[in-house]
């Protein structure tokens, strides 16, 4: 399970955050997470929830924005979204090797106190 390991990551950059703020407290960390990066929400959450515990994180709530997977197509000049790795244009049938979204996995905000 990787995602146990980018939660390790971004609770470590959360962390770091609040305490350059010279905050006590996480009350919530945002996320942005890709459809074609392969992490499982429920993972994150799980993880966060396990990895949290004795740290200024312990009340804080996770929430994590999934990104939809986006392609762009040289052939008709339009974007379409694609539900896995066959990236067939809609429009013109054409395959697209141009993924412009959805491997982002960031961590986008962090709320302290």
């Amino acid at each position: 399970m990787h995602e146990i390991g980018i939660m390790q990551g971004t609770l470590d950059l959360a962390l770091q955050t609040a305490q350059e703020a010279n905050a006590t407290q996480i009350q919530c960390v945002r996320m942005r997470v890709g459809a074609m990066t392969g992490v499982v929400a429920d993972a994150l959450q799980f993880a966060f929830e396990a990895l949290r515990e004795g740290t200024p994180a312990a009340g804080a709530r996770l929430e994590i924005q999934t990104v939809s997977a986006r392609c762009w197509c040289k052939n008709c000049q339009s974007d379409f979204e694609i539900a896995d790795w066959l990236q067939l244009c809609p429009r013109c049938q054409a395959i697209s090797s141009d993924l412009r979204q959805g491997l982002e996995l960031e961590l986008v905000s962090v709320d302290v106190d």
